[in-house]
């Protein structure tokens, strides 16, 4: 365990400590202390860095990671504020660089670039065989024309055969020759050159014209041959008839000069260039190049290519493919700001069942993707994208029961970075925050090691809480009535007295201090309220006070400790049929503030 968490604190960088909000992280100081014994000399470790670092300062960080960040600086405070999503709101390169977009996509969707090309595969296979069998053609060619040269040589060898067969024939006797006449070597020489060299009619006219006969017939056949074969090439290999190609080329070059309609692309139900809403959308792909569009467009290119090649709209209509998922991915609630909140509780994975049926080969893990991706496809429909809307997440991800560094699941890691790399590719700023919750000692080393998966811009977003400030430091960024009570807000299910409609009040319990609380009655009702303090060990008690001079006061509830194993909210409800308040007291003994969250109502007395 140690030498990996060595391994990952020596790759990261030493910046990339300074770039998250890390709060109460608590560190194991067995493995600290291995590290130690094996390499002295080395530098603090992050894990050290943070041991050190007080709680307020660590969770206050911006500073030193805005020094960090350099040019890829984002501003970033403890209430995360996103970019404007309106043009007039962008700076002049931004607005430049958002026209420039435009018009490569308007370019890209005239030329149709964002559809498959329209030769089908079967008429592509042709083209691609089409020049293998034109390179196989001159091979042929040059043997046919070593063969017409061998079979242009043929013929005079025959003719010399013929004029050697015929010389001796000049001298046979049955040819007439007068025998007194003396016969000269020289005379002897021109008559045999007269019956040799002229044409071999004169001494077997019939015998001489088969000859050559033959050898023009082989030479017509050689010639038809080149003819066929060179001056006048085969087209490829069609099934039209060869007297009318030039006939059938004209309609279809006709069609391809003609105007093609400009073909229409959509991303999550908005249709690029139609209106505001994709300017929100285009936005998006710009921020995450920082503004360089070429790479935007790249990317939006291939968003669109991945999106048909992963059947997005037919994966919407797939059901049943993540079953059992529904605890371990969901949505609850919405922060300060409106964005909806995801929640990631990796811990659910400690079942067994769940495990195996999710991740035991690649098949399951493949459909995890799928599910996974049919969840945020369905969740990114109801965001508005308008300027003024809302068109991004907070994402939730609970550390709690995670297994550790050594332990970790390697068919879990697998699919958590294939995720990563989908979301990140495909889902281009669709995450306003990313708080980590319930972080062990040993999980900022294993981030050093995903850290590469992600862009600085993505990175720059991160926050990490341990389990004694994980309510703490979900109460930042979302309000108390909107916080799962498993991660110390008031919202739970099947709750009818309250809801995330009613607002809570938070106030903070002073170290060695009893603070007191006021609920006033103005007549008889029914009064209900609903108590909780993060991490309790407080005591805690509730009365009723009259108005009336001379009245009693009832114990509501008595006084009692309530410690932090036994964190809960706390739900009362109390009829009054006189005016007056209901008195809660909190007794903080311990040295440490404490967080209080309390809400109330009245129902009308029966």
């Amino acid at each position: 365990m140690a030498e990996e968490i060595k391994k990952t604190t020596a790759e990261a960088p030493s910046s990339g400590a300074e770039e998250v909000v890390v709060s109460d992280v608590p560190v194991a100081e067995k493995s600290t202390a291995t590290v130690v014994e094996k390499e002295p000399p080395q530098p603090e470790s992050e894990l050290e860095k943070v041991e050190k670092l007080a709680p307020e300062e660590v969770v206050e960080g911006e500073k030193e990671k805005g020094e960090a960040c350099g040019e890829d600086k984002v501003a970033e405070s403890v209430s995360f504020k996103e970019e404007s999503n309106k043009v007039d709101d962008l700076v002049d390169p931004e607005k430049k660089a958002l026209e420039e977009f435009k018009l490569l996509i308007q370019e890209a969707l005239a030329k149709r670039e964002f559809t498959a090309p329209p030769p089908p595969p079967a008429v592509t296979a042709k083209e691609k065989e089409q020049p293998k069998e034109e390179e196989a053609r001159p091979e042929e060619k040059k043997q046919e024309s070593k063969t017409e040269e061998k079979a242009v040589e043929e013929p005079p060898k025959t003719e010399e055969k013929t004029e050697i067969a015929e010389a001796p024939r000049a001298d046979v006797p049955s040819l007439p020759q007068p025998a007194t006449e003396p016969v000269k070597e020289e005379v002897v020489d021109k008559k045999l050159e007269e019956k040799v060299t002229p044409p071999p009619a004169a001494a077997e006219p019939s015998a001489v014209e088969k000859v050559e006969q033959k050898a023009e017939a082989v030479e017509e056949e050689i010639k038809e041959t080149i003819v066929h074969e060179v001056t006048n090439p085969a087209p490829p290999p069609c099934e039209e008839p060869a007297a009318t190609p030039a006939d059938d080329q004209k309609p279809k070059e006709e069609e391809e000069k003609a105007p093609l309609s400009p073909e229409e692309v959509s991303l999550w139900g908005i249709s690029l260039l139609a209106d505001e809403r994709s300017d929100v959308v285009l936005l998006k792909f710009l921020r995450a190049r920082d503004f360089k569009v070429k790479e935007a467009f790249s990317m939006l290119k291939n968003v669109v290519a991945w999106r048909k090649e992963f059947k997005i709209d037919d994966l919407l209509e797939e059901e049943g493919i993540g079953e059992g998922l529904e605890k371990v991915v969901y949505i609850h609630g919405v922060d300060r700001e409106g964005h909806p909140v995801c929640y990631n509780a990796f811990g659910e994975f400690q079942d067994k069942e769940l495990y195996n049926n999710t991740f035991a080969d690649s098949e399951k893990r493949t459909k995890f993707l799928r599910w996974y991706i049919q969840f945020l496809e369905k969740n990114v429909k109801n965001l508005d994208f308008s300027p003024d809307g809302t068109c991004t997440f907070v994402q939730i991800t609970d550390l709690k029961n995670s297994p550790g560094l050594i332990l970790f699941k390697k068919e879990l890691r697998q699919a958590t970075n294939q995720a990563l790399q989908l979301l990140q590719d495909n889902y281009p700023e669709f995450v306003a925050k990313q708080v980590f919750v319930n972080v062990p000692w040993w999980y900022v080393a294993y981030n050093r090691m995903i850290s590469p998966f992600l862009t600085q811009r993505t990175k720059s977003k991160f926050v990490f809480a341990g389990p004694t400030k994980t309510a703490e430091t979900l109460f930042k960024y979302i309000a108390p009535e909107q916080v799962p009570i498993q991660y110390g807000g008031l919202s739970k299910e099947g709750d009818q007295e309250f809801t995330i409609a009613d607002p809570a009040t938070e106030e903070i319990i002073k170290p060695t201090f009893k603070h007191t609380i006021e609920l006033p009655i103005t007549e008889a009702c029914t009064l209900v309220w609903e108590v909780r303090v993060a991490g309790w060990d407080v005591s805690y008690g509730a009365e009723f006070v009259p108005n009336a001079e001379g009245g009693y006061t009832w114990i509501v509830s008595k006084p009692r400790k309530i410690a932090a194993t036994d964190e809960q909210a706390i739900f009362c409800s109390f009829k009054i049929g006189e005016p007056g308040k209901v008195v809660l007291t909190f007794d903080n003994q311990t040295s440490k503030k404490k967080k209080l969250l309390y809400r109330s109502k009245t129902k009308p007395g029966q």
